[in-house]
C-alpha cells in the first residue's frame, strides 16, 4: 500500500521547510497586491460602465452562453489542478503531470475563447478607443487573460522541472504557489462573471 505523504512530512532539512513557509507567505502577499490591482480595475469599470458615448452597451456585446462555457472550462481547471496536487500525497509523479496537463489544456481553451471574443469585438469596430466603457471592459478582460497566460507558462516550466528533478521540496513549493495563483484567477473570474456579465445583460 502506498503511504500518503505531504510536503510537511517529507524528509528534508529544516531550512527547506523555512524556505517553503517564507515563499508561500511571500506569494500570499503578492496575491494581495493582485487583489488591489483587480479591485481598482473593477472600480474603474463601475465608474465608466455608462460611458458608452453612443456606442454599444454591455448588453450589446455580451454573449452570455459563450461566457458561461468559458466559466465552466475555467472552473473545471480548478478541479483538475486540485486533483493534480492531491497526487503529491502519494508521490505519484505521472498522475500529477497528467492532471496538470489537463489543467493546461483547459486553460489554453479558455484563452482561445477569450481571443475569439476579442477578435469579434475588433471586427465589429468595438475597440477601447470607441468609448470609456469599452476601454475599461477590454482592460479588465485583458488583464485577467494575461494572468492566465503567465499561469500556463509557469505550468509548462514546472512540469518540465517535475520530469527532470522529481517531486523535490523546491518543486512542491512552486506547485503550491501555482495552485494558489490559479485558484485566485478563478475567483477573480467568478466576480467578473457575476458583476460584468450577469449584471451587464440585465
Amino acid at each position: 500500500m502506498v503511504r500518503p505523504i505531504t510536503i510537511h512530512h517529507m524528509k528534508y532539512p529544516d531550512e527547506h521547510h523555512d524556505t517553503y513557509s517564507r515563499t508561500v507567505f511571500g506569494f500570499w502577499l503578492y496575491l494581495m497586491t493582485d487583489c488591489i490591482l483587480f479591485a481598482v480595475l473593477f472600480a474603474v469599470y463601475a465608474v465608466l460602465i455608462h460611458g458608452t458615448a453612443g456606442g454599444p452597451t454591455a448588453r450589446d456585446i455580451i454573449h452570455l452562453p459563450f461566457v458561461l462555457a468559458e466559466t465552466l472550462i475555467l472552473l473545471t481547471s480548478s478541479f483538475t489542478i486540485a486533483l493534480g496536487m492531491l497526487q503529491v500525497r502519494y508521490n505519484d509523479k505521472k498522475k500529477l503531470i497528467a492532471w496538470f496537463a489537463a489543467t493546461f489544456l483547459l486553460g489554453l481553451a479558455f484563452i482561445a475563447m477569450e481571443w475569439t471574443e476579442f477578435s469579434r469585438l475588433i471586427s465589429e469596430g468595438n475597440t477601447g478607443q470607441k468609448s470609456a466603457f469599452l476601454s475599461a471592459y477590454i482592460t479588465l478582460l485583458a488583464t485577467h487573460g494575461i494572468h492566465i497566460l503567465f499561469g500556463l507558462l509557469f505550468m509548462i516550466v514546472f512540469i518540465a522541472q517535475i520530469l527532470r528533478r522529481g517531486l523535490t521540496p523546491v518543486v512542491l513549493t512552486r506547485l503550491t504557489c501555482l495552485r494558489l495563483f490559479w485558484l485566485f484567477l478563478d475567483l477573480v473570474w467568478i466576480v467578473m462573471f457575476t458583476y460584468v456579465y450577469l449584471l451587464g445583460v440585465q
